[in-house]
């Protein structure tokens, strides 16, 4: 199932420290990024009717929005249809600096979803492979020699039971 959805993303989408505009997130800003996690593919004329703007004032909003890394605008798909059979959650334990090991799991093709932790694992990175052969090569070829990575651990999905972004702002 492929879905359009607005992906609200407070730490940002790539991790490199740079530098991004300041927004203020008012009222009018909140219920735009709250209407888009709804439906990611609503017309800026219609945002504007709901939000009482011109739609050239929505346009502007959002693109404000997106150049900040507030939100994403994606398709979220199902990884099984769209032929990734095997989707892992990886924890990693680090020695020394933890944003090292998160930076370069970053900049892997296959990895979706990287943070730091407190906890048993420093670093908890979401994985999605082709098949299995995938995985275990990405584990034991690119993730594994990481500079001080000492340990990880792979939760393999049996079946993803929910996933939503729609949990509105604050």
């Amino acid at each position: 199932m492929t879905t359009i959805r607005g992906v609200a993303n407070a730490a940002g989408s790539g991790g490199n420290g740079a530098k991004r505009p300041s927004v203020n997130l008012d009222d009018v800003s909140k219920t735009i990024i709250e209407l888009l996690q709804h439906d990611g593919r609503k017309s800026y004329a219609s945002i504007a009717q709901e939000v009482g703007l011109s739609e050239a004032a929505v346009r502007q909003r959002v693109q404000r929005l997106l150049d900040a890394d507030v939100m994403q605008i994606v398709a979220v798909t199902d990884p099984l249809q769209v032929g990734f059979q095997r989707q892992a959650m990886v924890g990693l334990r680090v020695s020394g600096d933890m944003t090292s090991v998160a930076d370069a799991l970053t900049e892997m093709e296959e990895v979706s979803y990287v943070v730091t932790t407190a906890g048993s694992f420093d670093v908890l990175a979401e994985v999605v492979c082709e098949n299995d052969a995938h995985l275990l090569e990405l584990l034991t070829s690119r993730i594994r020699p990481l500079p001080g990575v000492t340990a990880t651990e792979t939760f393999v999905y049996l079946k993803l039971n929910k996933q939503l972004y729609n949990w509105g702002t604050r």
